[in-house]
């Protein structure tokens, strides 16, 4: 099985050198094992998983990997071959596998999807925002679909959708580069397509980030005036406690403690809102503080550790 998997890596990446028809740039080169490089240049490798967790997710994975061996044109088996490879930390392996369905299947906008995707996970940002607007083009004019979870929540409810998704992540891509007015356009294009609670909480916060750094405070506040304590929230509830915490309902003192004793991608999330919470509200040591915070942590893949290594950049740069 092993060398099954490393002759298909090999395959894989003998035909990720185009990129939609563009030669690939700005792949850094690195160290032995490494799956990316940090803003500020330290080698990130996989995460540790549990014993119990490897192994679940390394079984599914021999089953994605399964299908696409019995069929390797097959669309679906190539994204959950990708996704699956991917929940493993190795997100290097999993952009060779988009690139081989883009190969095959061009027109197939979820294929730059999930490579943006994780193309924001390894810090390559102009590659993301290439993928995601290429995907975002692939859409137009075509129906929405609920997007399967690879990692189920607690109700076993799907609560985004390919288009949600692809919007979702093209305004994340834009957000960790800076370019918060193109962020803002992606992040509106979401919201269009953000159809129940959870969707509507995690648009509304990376938008309201973004209305406030680009200093559009009453279009920001008027973003909360449909969160409320009451909204039935299945996965998206550290999205929904920033938001009540930025209308004041929630003490962001109290909010930071739970971040800091939280193991997972909760330290994360909830430490980047109050970081960024204090950011733009002018409180620059405060800021710079909870965003070091949250870099002890882990949990290097998730959005709220790459946005605040990116905004720690940002604050040794004046002129950035």
């Amino acid at each position: 099985m092993r060398f099954a998997a490393l002759t298909l890596l090999m395959l894989l990446f003998a035909g990720c050198g185009e990129r939609g028809g563009q030669d690939q740039t700005g792949t850094p080169e690195l160290p032995p094992g490494a799956q990316a490089m940090s803003l500020s240049g330290e080698a990130l490798y996989p995460p540790e998983l549990s014993e119990e967790v490897r192994g679940d997710r390394e079984a599914r994975l021999a089953e994605a990997r399964a299908d696409y061996e019995a069929d390797p044109n097959d669309a679906d088996a190539i994204i959950w071959l990708g996704r699956r490879t991917a929940y493993l930390g190795e997100y290097r392996e999993a952009i060779a596998i988009y690139s081989d369905g883009i190969a095959k299947h061009p027109d197939d906008p979820r294929m730059y999807r999930h490579r943006g995707h994780r193309y924001i996970s390894v810090r390559e940002f102009d590659d993301a925002i290439a993928d995601l607007e290429h995907a975002a083009q692939l859409i137009a004019g075509t129906e929405d679909e609920v997007e399967p979870d690879g990692m189920p929540n607690a109700r076993n409810i799907p609560t985004s959708t390919l288009h949600s998704n692809i919007w979702y992540h093209l305004g994340l891509a834009y957000y960790l580069e800076g370019d918060f007015e193109n962020a803002l356009r992606a992040y509106r294009e979401c919201m269009k397509v953000s159809g129940n609670p959870d969707m509507l909480v995690a648009t509304s916060h990376w938008l309201y980030m973004t209305l406030r750094r680009l200093d559009r405070g009453a279009a920001a506040a008027a973003l909360l005036d449909p969160i409320d304590a009451g909204m039935d929230i299945i996965e998206n509830d550290t999205y929904h406690r920033l938001l009540l915490m930025y209308k004041g309902e929630l003490d962001s003192e109290a909010l930071l403690a739970e971040a800091q004793a939280a193991a997972g991608i909760e330290n994360a999330t909830l430490g980047y809102g109050i970081g960024n919470w204090h950011y733009y509200n002018g409180r620059l040591e405060q800021a710079e503080r909870v965003f070091r915070s949250v870099l002890r942590g882990p949990q290097w893949a998730a959005f709220g550790y790459i946005a605040a290594e990116a905004d720690l950049e940002r604050l040794s740069d004046p002129a950035s």
